[in-house]
């Protein structure tokens, strides 16, 4: 990391400012203000922290200019075509694609894990049983720490092992059961011969009365699902799991915050809201109409699933979860199924529409996870579960990788505050 200056000039004294700027291995340079107060007397306004770099990592790296995502310096599109889903879990967490025999520890480590305590299936039942699956995920996965004792000490470097693998491993069989629950079903076990995928499969669809088969086409896009949802970079969601973190809380109850953030709509609701547009837009023929309000700029209503934030050219995800999209559509002969044909026909028009072509809004990850998820038989309620079971692995790297690194400390954003000054206390009966 090599190391310049940039100078700031307070206008009002003159006094000049040398501040460090630190190169990382890609991306942008940053300023480095850490020492900015105590020099200046001045803090940054940065809301939503959108031009500030909050820490150093070595997980994962965005240019949403070029369209890139990588981890650990893989690109995405390599991971999803190539590896599985616990391999990019152990890249993740330790930093290098595995060998065949670590690889093969890992995977058995993660599949004898899967299993909770029984008494948590208990917290269930106090839920009411239309509950969000969301609400109950964030429940019970903060409750594991009182079911787990023996790896909540964040200083030991076994605990913080063991809970990465407890949570990775539960927090499928944690979502299944949440779904079972919605749907009044019996709880279904996880299986050892199954994968990771596999396994999730059977316990979100499969009942005691039969045998449940998985398809193997399903389970793929499944695994690519969890793979492209995996991490990525400093978001809401896992800017919540550090700033949880720092102040040396559990790693369950981190990841709980973790959960409570992607519930915001702004966040890991946006595959769901793909669905509720698909539903206002109700039939083919009047996609036309949508179309033309998404074009006008005194309309507020917006076509959810294209564009992205941080992706100004493309999201490299969407292609992958295109193809996945298409293989499902094909493998489960869905016919006659409204919403997924009016997605289809969107999907048409935004590739070959000008406007769409200019202005680069291309379908992204969420367009295509979500009708995945609606023609496997999830509800719309269960899509945001699904991206946190995805999610969890990012989480865990995230918040292994601060607790690691001797610089962290408790997160303390500062503030421009601009409510009243120093005023004096009125007794009530001076107050009109």
């Amino acid at each position: 990391m090599t190391q310049e200056t940039v100078t700031l000039v307070d206008n009002r004294t003159g006094t000049s400012y040398e501040l460090p700027v630190l190169e990382g291995s890609l991306g942008p340079s940053v300023i480095d203000i850490r020492k900015l107060y105590n020099e200046t007397g001045h803090f940054t306004f940065d809301p939503g922290y959108t031009s500030t770099g909050s820490c150093e990592s070595k997980i994962t790296f965005i240019d949403g200019d070029e369209g890139v995502l990588l981890h650990r310096g893989y690109a995405i599109e390599d991971l999803a075509e190539h590896s599985n889903f616990l391999e990019v879990c152990y890249l993740l967490l330790y930093g290098d694609l595995p060998t065949p025999d670590q690889r093969q520890q890992f995977e058995d480590t993660i599949t004898h894990h899967t299993m909770v305590h029984e008494q948590l299936t208990a917290f269930y039942r106090g839920f009411r049983r239309d509950a969000h699956p969301m609400a109950i995920l964030c429940g019970v996965t903060g409750a594991l720490s009182a079911f787990y004792h023996d790896s909540t000490d964040i200083e030991d470097p076994y605990h913080r092992m063991v809970a990465s693998h407890r949570l990775v491993a539960k927090i499928p069989t944690i979502a299944a059961m949440a779904f079972k629950y919605s749907i009044g079903q019996p709880f279904v076990y996880p299986r050892n011969d199954l994968s990771y995928a596999e396994n999730f499969l059977q316990m979100l669809f499969a009942v005691p009365c039969e045998p449940y088969k998985v398809n193997p086409v399903v389970a793929k896009a499944m695994d690519r699902l969890l793979i492209l949802h995996a991490d990525h970079e400093q978001n809401a969601s896992t800017s919540t799991v550090r700033l949880a973190g720092s102040s040396g809380a559990n790693p369950f109850a981190c990841i709980a915050a973790g959960i409570a953030s992607l519930w915001g709509p702004a966040h890991g609701g946006a595959n769901e809201a793909v669905l509720k547009m698909l539903q206002e837009i109700g039939s083919k023929d009047r996609i036309p109409e949508f179309i033309a309000r998404a074009k006008d700029k005194n309309d507020s209503f917006r076509l959810m699933g294209f564009g992205h934030r941080v992706y100004k050219n493309f999201d490299p995800r969407a292609q992958v979860m295109r193809r996945a999209c298409h293989e499902v559509l094909g493998e489960l002969g869905i016919k006659n199924e409204p919403l997924l044909d009016i997605a289809m026909e969107l999907e048409r028009i935004a590739l070959q529409d000008d406007y769409f072509i200019e202005k680069k809004l291309y379908p992204n990850v969420d367009f295509y996870s979500g009708i995945i998820l609606k023609a496997i038989g999830l509800p719309t309620s269960m899509f945001t579960v699904l991206f946190a079971v995805a999610r969890t692995v990012g989480w865990v790297a995230q918040w292994k990788e601060m607790i690691e690194d001797p610089s962290q400390k408790i997160g303390r954003p500062r503030q421009l505050y601009t409510g009243a000054a120093k005023r004096p206390f009125r007794p009530l009966n001076e107050r009109a």
